[in-house]
């Protein structure tokens, strides 16, 4: 496939542990969709953050996240953590960010469908909005 010169997507991961991790992978895939990956966060050592970094995916705090503002289109929040989600929107709500979605790991799932035979595997019991 050839590469894209068009970016579809200015994306952050938030959370690579074995969903984020397998997410970040396929999202690597389709950077030549122009899906790019801006930054990811991860508090803890896992391979998946350790992917990113060899990937030279920056790591940021969801702070630092949040203060890209438009530069970031889609925050995938794959943390199964509602507190994270919950502290994403009131500092989304705070900056007056109006364009970056914040999209919880349902939304993850469902375009995974579409783009890999894969299973993503069981994940997160509490996945929603």
């Amino acid at each position: 496939m050839t590469q894209s010169s068009v970016t579809v997507a200015d994306i952050a991961i938030v959370g690579l542990g074995e969903i984020g991790g397998r997410f970040l992978d396929e999202m690597l895939r389709l950077r030549d969709r122009g899906i790019r990956i801006v930054c990811a966060a991860q508090n803890s050592d896992t391979p998946g953050k350790q992917r990113a970094q060899a990937a030279g995916i920056p790591i940021k705090t969801t702070d630092e996240i949040v203060a890209l503002g438009s530069a970031v289109d889609v925050i995938f929040d794959l943390t199964g953590n509602p507190e994270v989600r919950k502290d994403l929107r009131a500092k989304m709500q705070a900056t007056g960010n109006r364009h970056t979605i914040i999209a919880p790991e349902t939304m993850a799932r469902m375009l995974w469908a579409v783009i890999s035979d894969e299973d993503l595997g069981a994940g997160h019991a509490n996945r929603g909005y």
